[in-house]
């Protein structure tokens, strides 16, 4: 049975010979794949171990390329990375904040942290913060994934540290100002901007602040007015997940309709123009 966080018997530092151990351990559900995914709920795992040009490893926080792309056996990228299977499954640990459990391989690339044993080894829970789509360096869609530690556990030995003592860390969570978005519900009576539903359970209103150009590395867009809309939670996955965008006559690209405005709410259309670019290359 697959499990979301630490499995038993196998505490952060455990060393695997192989895939089929990591398989038998029950951390993986595959012997071959990157991504472990439990169908249509999430993902449990995943296997850093050089498989893709365009991951970053930094430690206590990875960018990691999503599955497909390729012809099997060949290493370079031919076709585009589609929105499904293991890429779908992967997206959903951004809402339903599932950990992620990650294992680091021996023929991981550029990076300081691969194993140096020629051995698989497991470094704990990792959080998906964020995902998009972008072009790689083959030249082809990819889908990227930010994944960051948990807060308080141990960053994984680098090669400046092979005979670790390591340490806690805490990672650098992005402080949002409620405010803002608590100001905005209030501007829009709690009406989504795109489908027009207002929600309310036990006479309490509800929506969501919603960034148009998200937040952090690597969008870097800032927590302001004119980049948030309000949105219901089925607009807001759909946005955040690229299925639609916005254009900047704030008709819908990719659905019909036209954004719901308010005089006292000013967007600035370069942030739409940062989403329909991520749209686009989803959509191609």
């Amino acid at each position: 049975m697959q499990v979301f966080g630490h499995i038993n018997g196998y505490p952060e530092g455990s060393s695997f010979h192989d895939r089929n151990e990591i398989k038998a351990a029950g951390l993986h559900k595959y012997h071959i794949n990157g991504i472990s995914r439990m169908l249509g709920v999430g993902c449990d795992c995943i296997v850093l171990n050089g498989g893709y040009i365009d991951d970053r490893d930094n430690g206590d926080e990875v960018l990691y390329t999503g599955e497909g792309g390729r012809p099997e056996g060949s290493a370079v990228q031919t076709f585009d990375q589609p929105f499904t299977k293991g890429n779908l499954d992967l997206s959903k640990n951004k809402f339903t904040r599932d950990p992620i459990r990650v294992i680091r391989g021996p023929k991981l690339r550029d990076s300081d942290f691969a194993p140096k044993d020629g051995m698989y080894r497991y470094d704990g829970l990792y959080y998906l913060e964020d995902y998009w789509p972008d072009i790689g360096k083959d030249g082809y869609r990819i889908w990227r994934y930010k994944l960051v530690k948990v807060d308080n556990s141990i960053i994984p030995p680098s090669a400046s540290n092979i005979q670790t003592t390591r340490k806690p860390v805490t990672t650098n969570r992005i402080n949002r100002d409620q405010s803002i978005a608590k100001i905005l519900k209030k501007k829009h009576d709690f009406t989504c901007q795109v489908c027009g539903v207002r929600l309310e359970s036990h006479g309490q209103p509800y929506a969501i602040g919603a960034h148009i150009m998200g937040l952090g590395e690597p969008h870097n867009g800032p927590d302001r007015e004119d980049n948030m809309l309000i949105l219901c939670p089925n607009d807001h996955y759909l946005f955040d997940a690229f299925a639609f965008s916005i254009n900047d006559d704030y008709s819908l690209l990719g659905r019909e309709g036209s954004l719901r405005t308010v005089l006292s709410h000013k967007i600035d259309k370069k942030y739409l123009a940062y989403h329909r670019e991520r749209y686009k290359i989803a959509k191609q």
